[in-house]
Order: structure tokens, then sequence, then C-alpha cells
């Protein structure tokens, strides 16, 4: 486990200018899936209409292929589960979006707590979490919860 967290701070968040833009998306990729997987676990329920709600956000929002989606979220499911908590994610994603694209993903997590058409508490927890960590603002919190909840999400850039 130590091996696998070492691995990733080093090729993604120790030494970021040896690495080639590919390099930095697919790790920022991995970083976004990772805590859209911890979405779908957060109330302890994975239920099928939230892994449909994930790998559709998956592919729409990265532009991926089925079988691309299969091993982003292979990926990103080992990264989860050797962390320890979710900094070496945000923290890169930190580094590389902007204020408008790390609004989009609170709104994709917001997305996924309500694809059951029920936001627990656990999972409003996470996405509030997951939002101070991103430096995302209340009022964009609130509004992304909004959006999800009423359907109206940001169209991908």
């Amino acid at each position: 486990m130590i091996s696998g967290i070492q691995h990733f701070l080093e090729q993604h968040l120790l030494a970021p200018r040896q690495h080639t833009a590919a390099d930095t998306e697919h790790a920022l990729q991995i970083a976004c899936a990772a805590l859209l997987i911890e979405m779908t676990r957060a109330d302890h329920i994975i239920t099928n209409t939230e892994t449909v709600s994930l790998r559709t956000i998956l592919r729409q929002h990265f532009s991926l292929q089925a079988g691309e989606v299969n091993k982003l979220i292979a990926l990103a499911e080992q990264e989860r589960d050797n962390a320890t908590d979710y900094y070496q994610f945000t923290s890169l994603i930190n580094r590389h979006y902007s204020q408008q694209q790390k609004q989009k993903l609170v709104t994709r997590l917001w997305q996924i707590a309500n694809a059951d058409n029920h936001i627990d508490k656990f999972e409003e927890h996470l996405v509030r979490k997951l939002a101070d960590l991103l430096h995302v603002p209340h009022a964009e919190f609130i509004r992304s919860k909004l959006k999800a909840i009423s359907g109206k999400l940001p169209r991908e850039s």
C-alpha cells in the first residue's frame, strides 16, 4: 500500500515538470474518477443507478469510450484504495483545474449523490468536505447542488 502511494506521489505530485501534458491529464482523470468513485461509496450502498451515473459522467466529462472508462475506473479504484486521504487527489486538481472546472466537478459529485433521488447525510458530508478541499465557495457548493438536483447541469467545455 505504501509503495503504491509513493509511486502515485512520485509520478504526479513530486516531480510535475518531468511529465507531459498527457501525463498530467491522465493523472487528473484518475484523481477525479477516484473522488467520484468515493461518492458512490459514501452511503455504503452502491446502487446500479450510481454506477451508471459514474460511467456516464466519466465518459462525457473526459470524452472516453466504454473500454477507456473501464480502465480509468480500475486505475482510480486502485489509487483510491491505496490512499489514506483525499489530499493527493484534491491537491493535484487544485494545481491544474480552474475554479470553474472545480465547480463542475462538485456538481458531478452532487449528481452521483443524487443518482438514486436521495442524498444521504454521508453523501452530503463528503461533497462538503471535497468542496472545501477544492476551495469551492459555499455559494457555489449550494449552486452545484441545486443544478444536480434540478438536472440543469453545465455543458462540458
